[in-house]
């Protein structure tokens, strides 16, 4: 793994990355046949992992954890630390999708419902025509079925294992199975199989770049108003902790 700077929220740690390095940090991982786990972390994992330990212990020991989310961004600038750019776990997964196109790295789609997850690998094979998908598996299964999944990664050869299975589920998925996966890199992706199957739809890339993302999300599904609230108490906790310290 190549060096890397590293700044702290609330105790976590967050790489300090713009995409291309990301990418190169990733590259470098699977050149050296070991295992990371990547994180794309945003403001409610970092919330979830001050009342979670499993959470936050993998938030320290994982390989890479980007910046996901306006809220992290933010987070950044008020600690005095400001980070360049968002690495969002769908647009890593493009990036990471066209860098296999001519490393031929193997990639593997885990989780969503079965048409999702098709529709999602036809969608990325047409997007990426020299990509190699090498496998993909539907996110309801079974803790018994768990060995059988992990057979099927492992056969197929897969080098970037992308995981749906929601956060911080998917994280803890990955923490627990990556080495016996066979798989060098694992991400979670949050809601990205939903997206590339045309399922949901992301907000414009204006909003997007003026961090309205979240509103957009909240637009479209209401019910993620609860969900919503992290932000703000994120924002809270770490303005309390910068003025307490």
């Amino acid at each position: 793994m190549m060096e890397r700077e590293r700044l702290e929220i609330l105790g976590c740690p967050i790489d300090v990355l713009t995409m291309d390095t990301a990418v190169e940090h990733i590259s470098s991982a699977i050149a050296n046949t070991g295992t990371c786990q990547v994180v794309t972390a945003n403001a409610e994992i970092l919330y979830a992992a001050q009342h979670d330990p499993e959470l936050f212990v993998i938030l320290q020991d994982a390989g890479l954890v980007t910046a996901d989310g306006m809220g992290v961004i933010l987070a950044s600038r008020i600690l005095g630390t400001p980070l360049a750019e968002r690495v969002a776990g769908y647009d890593l997964l493009h990036a990471l999708a066209a860098r296999s196109e001519r490393t031929g790295w193997k990639i593997y789609l885990l989780g969503a419902k079965q048409e999702v997850v098709d529709a999602a690998a036809a969608n990325l094979r047409r997007m990426y025509p020299a990509i190699t998908i090498a496998g993909k598996h539907h996110g309801y299964f079974a803790q018994e079925e768990t060995g059988s999944v992990l057979h099927d990664i492992k056969q197929t050869g897969a080098d970037i294992l992308f995981v749906a299975l929601g956060a911080p589920r998917a994280e803890k998925w990955i923490y627990a199975n990556l080495n016996k996966s066979g798989a060098s890199i694992g991400i979670g992706v949050g809601g990205s199989f939903d997206i590339l199957a045309g399922v949901s739809v992301r907000a414009p890339l204006w909003m997007q770049r003026i961090g309205l993302e979240w509103l957009f999300r909240l637009w479209r599904q209401p019910s993620r108003i609860w969900r919503m609230l992290a932000l703000p108490k994120f924002i809270w906790m770490v303005l309390w902790n910068k003025w307490v310290h």
